[in-house]
């Protein structure tokens, strides 16, 4: 499986400033989540999102995780080895060429090439082979209530909240163990900013390969994708890579596969 990593991507959402009592143990845990029900209230979220909120459990392998994050301190090249750059570029080759409407039509439409979709695809999901096996409420709630980046993952939670009450994920949905979502494994709050409905059928659903690709290519754009210009390290839009993940590593691998599959 291709463990993804936290996406490290600021996230805002106009609510009061979320003072809640963190905690390190479970312990505090269903307090902390009667306070957040309050604030998420007051914030517009509805009965479903509520109601996924008091349905949340305190996420023990999400905080053990998230303690353990290790791809930080490797090298690229073991990186890469690591994550499986070889077959990534192979597999996104076949998948671009199958493909090629659909990915110049994402281009033509967001002037993100077709390199950088399939080598993050690739990356976090193994092209949706794997998406996670966690409850994406319990886990981002969990890390919302955690003392260590409350200030972070609030807003991700609340967002959250608001993905259940439009329909977009349900109290059920699984993620990754840090609450990130489908194909691309977004956060919450970029999920609810960034989404897309790529298929037209009316809805944004992160697990369509679609929605999932156009969702992706919209944040890119988004953060500042500049059609026609490099991404490699030194290039204009290698800084746009790295808002999709904070660490360099990954950041060196998303360009070098993307320049393979687009070669």
């Amino acid at each position: 499986m291709l463990r993804p990593i936290l996406l490290s991507l600021a996230f805002t959402l106009p609510t009061a400033a979320l003072s809640l009592t963190c905690g390190n143990t479970s312990a505090g845990f269903n307090a902390w989540k009667s306070q957040f029900a309050a604030q998420a209230k007051a914030s517009g979220v509805k009965s479903r999102g509520l109601k996924a909120l008091a349905g949340a459990k305190y996420a023990t392998a999400t905080i053990k995780a998230d303690r353990n994050q290790k791809s930080f301190k490797l090298t690229l090249d073991r990186f890469m080895e690591i994550r499986g750059a070889n077959t990534i570029v192979a597999q996104g080759r076949k998948r671009k060429a199958k493909n090629a409407s659909f990915y110049n039509s994402l281009e033509k439409s967001y002037g993100v090439p077709a390199g950088v979709l399939i080598a993050i695809h690739g990356m976090e999901t193994g092209f949706g082979g794997f998406m996670g096996n966690s409850s994406v409420v319990s886990a981002i709630t969990t890390l919302a209530y955690d003392c260590r980046r409350t200030d972070f993952f609030q807003p991700h939670a609340m967002a959250a909240l608001k993905l259940v009450d439009q329909g977009t994920i349900t109290g059920a949905t699984k993620g990754a163990k840090h609450g990130e979502l489908g194909h691309t494994q977004f956060l919450p709050g970029n999920a609810l900013r960034y989404g897309r409905d790529g298929n037209g059928d009316g809805r944004v659903d992160l697990y369509n390969v679609v929605d999932a690709m156009a969702s992706t290519a919209n944040f890119l754009r988004k953060k500042g994708w500049q059609p026609g210009k490099g991404y490699q390290k030194g290039q204009a839009n290698f800084r746009v890579i790295q808002e999709w993940n904070a660490a360099g590593v990954y950041q060196q691998a998303i360009a070098i596969m993307a320049a393979k599959i687009d070669r």
